[in-house]
């Protein structure tokens, strides 16, 4: 397992179309681990595999929700081909954040409940329907497979906002 680093925008991989993975693989479940190790070592909550260079139609997403007893809600998930079949007409906003943004933040309106089809990393079928947090972040991550950055949800004026907050960061921390 390794951690990798994730690139960030303007870098021109981020616009790629990620492919479909056409089987799941020992490779595959080993890129699954890398790009787990790569978000808890960035402290993020969901990656695609386009975020460390791959470009493959793999994500995944941990939202480190505990319960009352301080044992995670929900375990990692791994999404391998996520297809979205349906969405609710009902929207949610949410303050999202991206790895490859780093620091910067925005009110990003989807809809609120997504049903999607996906492999898991044994290459098992599943069709769930989301909703809350999990719909916003896999529709997030979905967004990178098709080269799609959050910041292209926003206006021309916000998303110039957002990058000139980014550039300020970079060449202060420089």
């Amino acid at each position: 397992m390794a951690v990798l680093p994730i690139i960030e925008i303007p870098d021109p991989r981020l616009r790629t179309i990620s492919t479909p993975v056409e089987s799941v693989t020992d490779e595959t479940r080993t890129l699954i681990a890398d790009m787990f190790d790569s978000m808890y070592a960035a402290r993020g909550i969901g990656l695609a595999a386009i975020q460390i260079g791959v470009p493959s139609r793999v994500l995944v997403i941990d939202l480190q929700e505990e319960g009352e007893d301080g044992k995670p809600v929900k375990a990692p998930r791994v999404f391998i081909n996520p297809e979205i079949v349906d969405t609710a007409p009902e929207l949610s906003v949410y303050n999202e954040g991206c790895l490859s943004v780093p620091d910067q933040y925005a009110d990003v309106e989807r809809p609120a409940t997504c049903r999607v089809r996906w492999l898991d990393a044994q290459g098992a079928a599943h069709d769930e329907q989301l909703d809350g947090l999990l719909a916003t972040c896999i529709q997030h991550e979905m967004d990178h497979l098709e080269g799609i950055v959050f910041i292209d949800h926003l206006s021309r004026l916000k998303r110039e906002m957002v990058l000139k907050k980014l550039a300020k960061a970079r060449k202060a921390a420089a």
